[in-house]
């Protein structure tokens, strides 16, 4: 039992769980962005269902370890590419997240005659299912990473329900926020055309450290927060009014 909850074990606990949190707001950030094309009534189901469904994912891929590392294995080469299943998922997941976040933008951009028609075809199924989609590309890049942190495969399972039990509260917060304001949804939207890219990279073992990323993603939220800072304190300062101590019409009379 000491060895269960040994420090060290405690320690990549904290790690992983911290870990889990910061990969999965993207994950929430494009499951918010899909919900919000859905009536009011369904948007919060539509999140949680979202969120439930990558819980899942999660933990069965972590009781599938040794499926995960046979993903790592060569499938075939074509030239200097080592095809393995993980770069095919990470590929067909980043090219997916491309093509919906370029489709979104679009859509902001092309008005609300298109928004309209767009959203009469939208349906819970259809939502449902992007999100499972996604679940599985964001899941197992989320999932090696906890593979390559933890031994314990109890740490691993009790990080992800943590992280997701967080995302889950945090859900709602993020959804208004995003779409009470256009210009963080869009940001949201390009840091989706990022990840996309990454992914794509990741696919043919182009390598993009992480750090990179969300260093340059950090850095665009600290900007568009300062913007929002300032437009809010632009809208609360009330213009001077001078008032006129003569009446300057009857002046020019």
């Amino acid at each position: 039992m000491e060895a269960i909850f040994s420090v060290e074990n405690l320690l990549a606990l904290i790690t992983l769980t911290v870990m889990e949190i910061v990969l999965g707001i993207d994950n929430v950030i494009f499951i918010s962005i899909l919900a919000g094309k859905l009536p009011p009534a369904q948007q919060r189901p539509a999140r949680q269902i979202g969120l439930s469904l990558a819980l899942i994912t999660r933990l069965l891929l972590l009781l599938s370890i040794s499926w995960i590392a046979s993903l790592t294995q060569p499938l075939f080469e074509l030239g200097p590419w080592h095809v393995t299943g993980r770069s095919l998922i990470m590929l067909g997941g980043g090219l997916f997240l491309i093509y919906k976040a370029t489709t979104e933008i679009h859509e902001k951009l092309e008005g609300a005659e298109h928004a309209e028609r767009s959203a009469a075809v939208t349906t819970m199924q259809a939502v449902v299912f992007q999100i499972i989609l996604l679940d599985i590309v964001f899941s197992l890049d989320s999932v090696i990473t906890a593979v390559g942190m933890a031994n314990e495969l109890w740490v691993m399972m009790t990080a992800v329900v943590i992280a997701v039990g967080v995302m889950l509260f945090l859900a709602e917060g993020i959804a208004k926020f995003v779409n009470d304001h256009p210009t963080v949804k869009m940001l949201a939207l390009s840091f989706l055309l990022l990840i996309g890219f990454s992914l794509v990279a990741e696919g043919f073992e182009l390598h993009i450290p992480k750090g990179y990323v969300y260093f340059a993603m950090g850095f665009s939220v600290m900007v568009e927060m300062l913007n929002l800072r300032a437009a809010a304190k632009a809208k609360a300062r009330q213009p001077v009014q001078l008032r006129q101590r003569y009446d300057t019409t009857k002046l020019s009379h």
